[in-house]
């Protein structure tokens, strides 16, 4: 395939931010057609970007012989749909994170690009830890930690602590399903690290139960937690506490901690990734040093069109790994509304 001919559903935010220029510096590949949710935002997209093709539904899209490969840049209520029938139509698929917006969503994707192995198919990676990702695998591989003991994830801010801040789309259990506040994103991240969990047990509490909903004017019910806390048990015997809040001040922010028999391992996200590591018997931290030779980042764009192309594997993220966090994210979401542990794989 000389040429790659991309379709978008949704040219949103991050779209904007890195899809574009992420394809638009691959060679031979052209945007061909975009699809929002209004037509008024399709056709300012379009003038916008240079984009030759408008479409009034994302089904016509889909169904374009033009284009080679749909990116999803919706929001999770659409994700499995736009899939399925993009794979159906012989078109490989890049769809924005999270995978859908519960387990069964995203078992039903992950089918669909089973049937069709020819395809490529790739969720949009959590960017956290992208540029450590080798070294920290290696220290990992090398047995630095020992036996691992005890996994801390903490995502904490302030973005819902106010109650006046109107209704979000990732508030809406409509929209975004069990997703809740930054839980997938840094699980996602832990868990290219360490062995998935095989158990939860989690408590959300929701402060400000209904906010204005800018697009009805309205007040609506909220549909996502404000804050989480989640025990897990972990292959090995190793235990996890995680905390996510949107509703504090003056929190942690970012952070996923690893202690083992034999050493520790913070990693920190303020911007850019940070890890610091120490042995049992030295008295402080320090930062791990990534060589640039070894350092990662974002190449989404690129790995992606790589593998239509034949030249490399997806590695982040794959159909399958977007089935385990969305296994893992209903399981904390189902243990929630019950007061009982659950086994995420019964999820």
């Amino acid at each position: 395939m000389n040429s790659i001919r991309i379709g978008i559903v949704g040219l949103g935010g991050n779209t904007r931010l890195r899809h574009l220029p992420g394809f638009r510096a691959c060679q031979d590949v052209e945007i061909v057609g975009v699809c929002n949710r209004r037509a008024e935002s399709t056709q300012t997209a379009a003038a916008e970007f240079g984009i030759p093709k408008t479409y009034a539904r994302w089904e016509d899209l889909v169904a374009d012989p033009a284009v080679d490969a749909v990116m999803i840049g919706t929001w999770p209520y659409l994700h499995r749909d736009i899939t399925v029938a993009a794979l159906e139509a012989g078109k490989h698929v890049l769809t924005e994170a999270r995978m859908a917006r519960n387990a069964m969503e995203a078992r039903e994707m992950f089918a669909a690009s089973q049937e069709r192995p020819e395809l490529v198919t790739q969720i949009v990676p959590s960017p956290f830890g992208l540029r450590v990702h080798q070294v920290v695998k290696e220290l990992l591989a090398g047995g630095y930690l020992g036996q691992l003991r005890e996994v801390v994830v903490l995502g904490i801010n302030n973005a819902v602590a106010n109650p006046s801040v109107p209704l979000h789309w990732r508030q809406s259990a409509e929209f975004s399903g069990v997703n809740m506040l930054a839980l997938g994103i840094l699980h996602e991240t832990l868990v290219r690290w360490v062995s998935h969990p095989t158990r939860v047990l989690a408590q959300t509490q929701t402060f400000t139960s209904t906010r204005l909903d800018p697009a009805t004017g309205h007040e609506q019910r909220v549909g996502t937690p404000d804050s989480v806390q989640i025990l897990t048990e972990i292959p090995g015997g190793g235990r996890g506490i995680y905390h996510l809040s949107g509703a504090v001040h003056h929190g942690p922010g970012m952070q996923i901690h690893l202690y083992g028999s034999e050493a520790t391992l913070k990693y920190s996200f303020d911007g850019e990734d940070h890890v610091s590591i120490s042995r049992r018997d030295e008295r402080s931290l320090h930062e791990l040093e990534i060589p640039p030779e070894k350092a990662g980042g974002w190449r989404v764009e690129a790995e992606f069109i790589n593998a239509i192309r034949g030249l490399e594997p997806v590695q982040f993220t794959d159909f399958a790994t977007g089935v385990r966090y969305m296994e893992f994210t209903e399981a904390v979401a189902k243990s929630a509304a019950s007061g009982c542990a659950v086994d995420v794989s019964t999820a």
